[in-house]
């Protein structure tokens, strides 16, 4: 996905052209617009899913808005993706054979989720770095904005298929009603996360603390220290 790709989140405050945010201000309006538009992508990508260009296909982290647009974008999207594919390894009516195809689907979409975390916290780091005010402490949070990003993005899928469930005409109203409720919590959960994502950014602003790259260092998928991989390998 390049950074204009047609899968990449819409961002007004991102229009002006690739390169780094001019201020502060500019970076946290592109924040605020990609969290925006996670609901509506999931209602579009409902209707049409953006083609699978495979892993990598991203842009390589940079101190560029258009790039965090294109990052942000493909990790939502391989969320968009991972919950469809759980769904589908919940079904009863299939072979085993079925199921394992969807597992090896998850375990990928996952570990490319991950990838994707680390990449916008990097685009992240290097574009608020310059803001950064001197002798700003190294005081870091327990989530990365990445990782809020994320949460945000399950979120607005969660609010996708709850809102869908409390209007479902075949269901009874009780099975609605408890939808609804669940919907608005989830309605509160995204408000009260994002409001945060903005408070750190903040922080960042003012010098009270600093980003990081936290890494995954998934284990499971690398053959090299995977030991049911790299044992049968030996045999």
């Amino acid at each position: 996905m390049t950074p204009t790709s047609p899968g990449s989140t819409p961002c007004a405050a991102c229009a002006p052209g690739p390169g780094p945010a001019a201020d502060f201000a500019t970076l946290t309006a592109c924040v605020r617009a990609l969290i925006d538009a996670q609901g509506p992508l999931v209602a579009d990508w409902h209707s049409f899913e953006p083609p699978d260009a495979g892993p990598g296909a991203e842009p390589a982290p940079a101190a560029d808005l258009a790039v965090l647009r294109a990052l942000a974008a493909g990790q939502h999207l391989a969320n968009f993706r991972l919950w469809h594919v759980e769904d589908e390894a919940r079904r009863t009516d299939v072979g085993p054979e079925v199921i394992a195809h969807c597992k090896r689907r998850i375990d990928g979409l996952n570990q490319r989720r991950n990838d994707l975390i680390e990449r916008v916290d990097a685009c992240l780091v290097a574009l608020v770095t310059p803001f950064i005010p001197e002798g700003t402490p190294a005081r870091h949070n327990t989530e990365t904005v990445g990782m809020a990003l994320d949460r945000l993005s399950i979120i607005a899928l969660k609010i996708f298929h709850m809102d869908e469930q409390a209007r479902r005409e075949d269901a009874d109203a009780a099975h609605r009603e408890a939808c609804a409720r669940k919907l608005a919590v989830l309605h509160e959960q995204r408000d009260d996360l994002a409001r945060a994502v903005l408070e750190l950014l903040d922080d960042y602003a003012r010098g009270l603390r600093r980003p990081k790259v936290y890494y995954q260092f998934k284990m499971y998928n690398d053959p090299a220290l995977n030991p049911a991989l790299y044992a049968r390998r030996g045999a």
